[in-house]
């Protein structure tokens, strides 16, 4: 909304300053800026809201040390959250851009799932919340919507260059040959619809799904609505499993965020995509406004999440959130990135599939369920062990952060 205004005004009356909002990264500070205060600012207002409503959670005894004075904790916290995010974007993005568009709806459509998952446990006093096939319709889609507008978008494109390599003779004052240099120089670049994406730890490292069907163009929109609807639901999914404990899910996501928005600020720079031998994705840089906003809600609601939580993001915060980050890996063509940049994630979501299905086999086996696993999530498992919560916590943080800086090293092993 500021982008165009200021646009307007630069334009019109050549207002000293209105151009700066032209900037990509000083649009994204201001978000991050704006993010962090409206949960600050706010959050106290509606954790007291919450409180007066007698919106906390129902706390079951686990026989996890300090859990049962978790009860009554306000939840659905996940509303400030998305409001950090969305303010600010509507603020300070560029509304024209599609990627921008996307992540927008995305966040209301995920925001809706796992607010609805709340009010049913809240205020219907069902446990169990939204019944599982209920959720997996709404990812799936979503997982349709993102992957259609990937694949006939005219505004998505990617812009792919032909080069030629020239060599340089260097020569000493006598003319013989001391060295040489080859570079590569672009002779050409073409924007085109494509369903590429990249893949890590390879050199030329760029696999487009159209070759596994064949160039058929129904099958490839197919195959990468189900690659869509996957990733979608994974990622959601595990976030949601991961949100067990005071802050865990909320600073291990901040990391990962940030390097997705790293990599939509390098893939969307011309200059750098070309040194770094990325995919340029014309008006992805957009994207570093959101995730600036991203990062600005989740650091912001460690103010009141972190140990002791004052308040829990419930499941409009958990399923958003991973959600979000699926989509943005797929707008900026990284989601095989996924599994090491949500290293976290994924090892939260094998406890509780190897947990379940070890049960249910030894059960058959040997007439007896038995667990590999203390408790599933692995994060309780470490509570069972007695790790003190911040401990694991803070632990799982520096994991979450190792993940992402290998993940940005990928950019140059290949």
């Amino acid at each position: 909304m500021l982008y165009h205004l200021f646009k307007y005004l630069d334009k019109a009356y050549d207002i000293p300053g209105a151009g700066m909002f032209q900037y990509i990264s000083f649009r994204a500070a201001f978000a991050i800026i704006l993010a962090l205060l409206i949960i600050i600012i706010f959050g106290r207002n509606i954790i007291n809201f919450l409180r007066r409503k007698q919106i906390g959670e129902d706390i079951r005894d686990l026989g996890l040390e300090g859990q049962l004075q978790k009860k009554g904790t306000p939840t659905m916290g996940g509303i400030i959250i998305l409001l950090a995010i969305l303010v600010p974007v509507l603020l300070f993005g560029k509304l024209d851009n599609v990627y921008i568009q996307l992540m927008i709806i995305s966040t209301i459509w995920l925001g809706l799932i796992g607010f609805l998952d709340d009010y049913i446990k809240v205020f219907r006093h069902r446990k169990d919340g939204l019944k599982g096939r209920f959720k997996v319709v709404g990812q799936v889609g979503l997982g349709i919507i993102v992957g259609t507008v990937m694949c006939f978008s005219p505004d998505i494109v990617v812009q792919e260059k032909t080069s030629e390599p020239i060599e340089t003779v260097y020569v000493d004052e006598n003319g013989e040959e001391i060295a040489t240099h080859t570079r590569r120089f672009i002779v050409s670049s073409e924007s085109h619809r494509t369903t590429q994406t990249t893949i890590p730890f390879v050199k030329d490292n760029e696999f487009d799904y159209n070759w596994l069907t064949g160039g058929n163009k129904v099958l490839t929109w197919i195959l990468y609505v189900l690659v869509a609807i996957f990733i979608v639901t994974a990622v959601s999914n595990s976030a949601n499993l991961t949100d067990g404990l005071d802050g865990l899910v909320t600073g291990v996501s901040a990391p990962i965020v940030a390097v997705l928005g790293v990599l939509a600020y390098l893939s969307g720079h011309i200059i750098y995509a070309d040194y770094l031998n990325i995919m340029y994705i014309p008006g992805s840089g957009e994207l570093v406004v959101f995730a600036g906003a991203f990062v600005g809600a989740l650091i912001g609601f460690l103010w009141y999440n972190s140990f002791p939580a004052q308040i829990f993001m419930g499941d409009t915060g958990s399923l958003s959130i991973g959600g979000i980050i699926a989509v943005f890996a797929l707008c900026i063509r990284k989601e095989l990135l996924l599994p090491l940049l949500c290293g976290v994630f994924l090892v939260e979501s094998l406890s509780v599939m190897m947990q379940v299905s070890y049960f249910k086999y030894t059960k058959r086996k040997y007439g007896e369920g038995r667990r590999l696993l203390l408790m599933s999530p692995i994060h309780h498992h470490f509570q069972k062990k007695g790790l003190f919560e911040t401990k694991i916590v803070t632990r799982f943080w520096i994991i979450s952060l190792l993940l992402a800086a290998i993940t940005l090293v990928t950019l140059k092993i290949r």
